[in-house]
This record gives C-alpha cells, sequence and structure tokens, in this order.
C-alpha cells in the first residue's frame, strides 16, 4: 500500500505540475496586457527614464504623478520589475517575470505549511487550492497568475509570513509590512497574525496576555518599517506641500476605493464570492462544508483523546480564519466597492489554501494517525469511512477547479499579447518617428494599454491636461486620423 500511495501521490503531484505551467505560460506569453497591468507598468518606465518613482497620472490628471495613489500595487512588486527591465527584457514579459516569481512564491509556501501540518497530501492540496479561483471575470480582473498586480505578491508573503512566525516572529511582521506594500489591502491581514502570535504564546489568561505583548511588539514594528520607508521617500521626493495633497489623495482613495458610482448589497457580494471559482457554485458549498467539517471534527478528536491540538496548528487555523474573515467581511460589507473579487483575493489566495491544509490535518486526527508517518490501517469506523468521504469531496473540488483553470487558459481569446502587440505596432512606428510624448486614451480600457505598448506616456482625453493631445481610440476619428493600427487609430486632438 505504502508503494501505491507513493506513486498516486507523485503522479498527481506531476499532474498538478503540468497544470501550473499551463495556466503561467498563458499568463506569461499568451494573455493581453489589459489596462490596470499597463498604468502599473509606467511607474517602473519612468523610474528608468529618471522621472522618479511615479505612474503617467491618468487617474490623477493626467501628468506624471510621483507615489500615485490611485497605483496600488506598490514598490516590492513594481520596484523589481525596474530591476528587470532595466536588464533590456521585454517590458511586458519582465513585468509579468516579477509576479510569476511571487506565484512560485506562493505555491512553495503553501507546500512548506501543507507538509509541515499534515503531510505531503497537505501540501499537494494547498498547493491545487489557488488554480480552482477563477478572477478572470468581471470589469477589473487578474487574468492569471503573471498579471503585474500586486494581490498574488500580497498572499505570497502573508503566506511565508505565517511559515516563518513560529520561530522568527520578527521576520514574519517584516514580511507582512512587505505585503502591505505589494497591496495596500493586505493591512486587514495584520488581525489574523495578531491571532497567531497570541496563540503562539505561553500562559494562561493574564499571564498570555503579557507574553504576546512582549512577543508582539517587533514584529508590529517592523510590518510598518516598509510603508515608513515608502513614506519618507514620498516626503522628500514631494516637500512638505505636496506629502500634505499625497495624503489627502491617498486617504481619499483608500476611503471611496477609487469608484464613483458603484453600490452593492453584501448578498451580492457573497453570490459573486461563490461564483468566483471554476466549479459550481454548489460544488464550493459542498467543499466549504465538507471542510470546516473535517476542521471542527479534528479539533473535536484531540480534545475527546483528552488533549489540545498542537500549537500551531490552533495559530495557524486561527490566523488563516480570522484573515479570510477580516477581507470578506470588509468587502461584503463595503457597499461603495463594486462586485470585483480582486478585492478579497489576497485573503482568498493566502487563507483558503492554508484552511485546506487544516482540513487535512483534521482528517488525519479522525482516522487517528501520528504525524510523520501513518499508523497501521485502522479499522473501518463510521469517524473513518466520513473522514474519508469529506476528504475526498475537497479533493476532488480541488482537481475539478485546477482542471477547469487549465481548459480556460487552453481556449482562444478574443486577443492576445502577440495580436495586440501588431495592431499596435503602426502606432508605435509614428510615435518614435514624430516623437510624440503623450497620448489621451479615448475612452479608458484598452486604449491605455495601446498607448503604453506604443511607447508613448498615457493620459485620460476628458483631462485638461490632455488639451491639444492626439487622442487613441477604437472609434472613428472626426478628420483624418493621424495613424492607424489595426482597430486603433489616432485621432488629432479635437
Amino acid at each position: 500500500m505504502t508503494v501505491v500511495r507513493t506513486v498516486l501521490f507523485w503522479a498527481l503531484a506531476a499532474a498538478l505540475a503540468a497544470a501550473h505551467v499551463v495556466v503561467a505560460w498563458d499568463s506569461l506569453f499568451v494573455a493581453r496586457l489589459w489596462e490596470d497591468e499597463a498604468f502599473n507598468l509606467t511607474v517602473p518606465l519612468n523610474l528608468l527614464s529618471g522621472l522618479g518613482y511615479s505612474s503617467d497620472g491618468a487617474l490623477s490628471g493626467s501628468e506624471i504623478t510621483p507615489f500615485d495613489p490611485r497605483i496600488s500595487t506598490g514598490p516590492t512588486v513594481l520596484l523589481p520589475v525596474a530591476a528587470l527591465l532595466a536588464t533590456g527584457l521585454d517590458p511586458v514579459v519582465a513585468a509579468r517575470l516579477v509576479p510569476l516569481a511571487f506565484w512560485v512564491l506562493l505555491l512553495a509556501g503553501l507546500g512548506v505549511l501543507g507538509r509541515k501540518l499534515g503531510g505531503r497530501w497537505a501540501a499537494l492540496l494547498a498547493v491545487a487550492v489557488p488554480l480552482g479561483f477563477d478572477t478572470t471575470g468581471g470589469f477589473s480582473p487578474i487574468q492569471g497568475p503573471a498579471d503585474l498586480l500586486g494581490e498574488i505578491p500580497a498572499a505570497a508573503l502573508l503566506v511565508w509570513a505565517l511559515v516563518v512566525l513560529p520561530r522568527r516572529a520578527w521576520l514574519a511582521g517584516l514580511l507582512v509590512g512587505l505585503a502591505v506594500q505589494a497591496k495596500f489591502i493586505a493591512i486587514l491581514a495584520l488581525p489574523a497574525f495578531a491571532v497567531a502570535i497570541w496563540a503562539l504564546s505561553p500562559g494562561r489568561r493574564w499571564a498570555r496576555i503579557g507574553t504576546t505583548a512582549k512577543r508582539s511588539w517587533l514584529p508590529l514594528v517592523l510590518a510598518g518599517v516598509p510603508s515608513l520607508a515608502v513614506e519618507l521617500a514620498a516626503l522628500l521626493s514631494l516637500g512638505p506641500a505636496g506629502y500634505v495633497t499625497h495624503l489627502r489623495n491617498l486617504w481619499y482613495f483608500v476611503a471611496t476605493g477609487g469608484q464613483k458610482g458603484a453600490r452593492s448589497t453584501v448578498a451580492e457580494k457573497l453570490a459573486t464570492l461563490a461564483d468566483a471559482w471554476f466549479v459550481p457554485v454548489w460544488a464550493v458549498l459542498l467543499v466549504a462544508l465538507a471542510g470546516l467539517a473535517l476542521i471542527v471534527c479534528g479539533f473535536l478528536v484531540e480534545r475527546g483523546r483528552g488533549r489540545r491540538a498542537p500549537g500551531l496548528v490552533r495559530a495557524t487555523a486561527l490566523a488563516a480564519a480570522v484573515g479570510l474573515a477580516a477581507f470578506v467581511g470588509w468587502w461584503a460589507t463595503a457597499g461603495h466597492t463594486p462586485l470585483w473579487v480582486r478585492h478579497p483575493a489576497v485573503g482568498v489566495f493566502a487563507f483558503v489554501p492554508v484552511l485546506g491544509i487544516v482540513a487535512v490535518w483534521g482528517a488525519r486526527r479522525m482516522l487517528r494517525r501520528a504525524h510523520g508517518a501513518p499508523a497501521a490501517a485502522p479499522a473501518p469506523t463510521a469517524r473513518s469511512v466520513l473522514a474519508v468521504a469529506l476528504v475526498a469531496v475537497v479533493a476532488a473540488g480541488a482537481a475539478a477547479g485546477a482542471l477547469g483553470h487549465v481548459r480556460h487558459a487552453l481556449e482562444p481569446r478574443s486577443e492576445t499579447l502577440t495580436a495586440q502587440r501588431a495592431a499596435v505596432e503602426p502606432i508605435r512606428e509614428w510615435v518614435a518617428q514624430t516623437g510624440t510624448p503623450w497620448l489621451a486614451a479615448q475612452p479608458w480600457g484598452a486604449a491605455v494599454s495601446a498607448i503604453v505598448l506604443s511607447g508613448a506616456h498615457v493620459g485620460l482625453f476628458d483631462a485638461p491636461a490632455m488639451d491639444g493631445v492626439p487622442r487613441l481610440t477604437g472609434a472613428a476619428c472626426a478628420s483624418e486620423a493621424l495613424v492607424e493600427g489595426t482597430g486603433y487609430r489616432v485621432c488629432p486632438a479635437p
């Protein structure tokens, strides 16, 4: 039986690795550069052009904007992108290699944590779960793991913070701080790590409060260091008056979510999240219930045997539960934010796989397996049958989600990165020949990506700063176009 299990494990691991390669290849080389990626790319491009850590400001007046609050993907991601761009690699591929590296880091962290808590099968499940999350829909997607966005890098850093927390709490704090500077919304993970530190602290009641305070002050300080460094750089770059304006704009963006007129309800948000998987909604609910049952039963079994679950398992389970609740709870109750699963995606990518790990641990407890190696095969009891049935449901859901993502990646796309580049090539040549510094996108959308690929700075057509600036659009021009690509054209300023 041991040989059979080993062969089965490595066969499934190879299939899962192949699935990840297919999805990564599609995301890196095939998926079109969409507007949020393109807008983020303006920061490292401007940095290399000597304009500082600045965006083109397409959503902030269409002027070069240092430390633009509308760029919520932070320097943890964009500075390494700038370093890769400096090597002369293709800008889009170089930019996407950084988030893809964080995706690999996320999977590695989940594998390490899974192996530590639930054995190799828990690691395999944890590495499969992220493939099942469908973030490709809606007006603000994550097309794939290589998208130049901060959600996946932030999730990877949070997972590694959980990995190192028991022995190096200070490093966990620093990783959480870097996650915040990958995607600002990662700040919602702070309560999860506070609870984990409390669960790992020795003592009871009031004594535990004291030890928790002693263990948490340094991680908390280090969690703030990356943000402090960024804000200090902004102060030195902008000066006191400019920095005050920067803080006001940042607060407005955080308070409003950057969207005007968006209205949503808790029920709509939860329905959207349930539908954001590569399996049907009924399967999502079934897998969630099965996983929850395994976690609860695992803790009850340990309690029934007269002992508490291991401290690391309790701390990890608490952190994952609190972390997921913080992200989903904030998003669900934030009625001013759209129905975009990108908002809670950091918490979903980081904490749902961790809960899957704890579910496998619960199944092992129900089957009375010791850590490290399975005991002799137990007699089939109601509890063992239930454990096998529940874990089979969770595993089947993860496998179906991974297969669904692979099928999606292999489907023909309406526009690929190669086709997008070919369509913009005449405009890129015209920009290079004429030295046109700016083009105005009309409207926000595909035109933004086309302008960034053309080599010009990108503004928005209705910004006062774009008066007299030629406009790139997919619509017809009022007069003769200055240059035309396939589906795009540059019109004279009206």
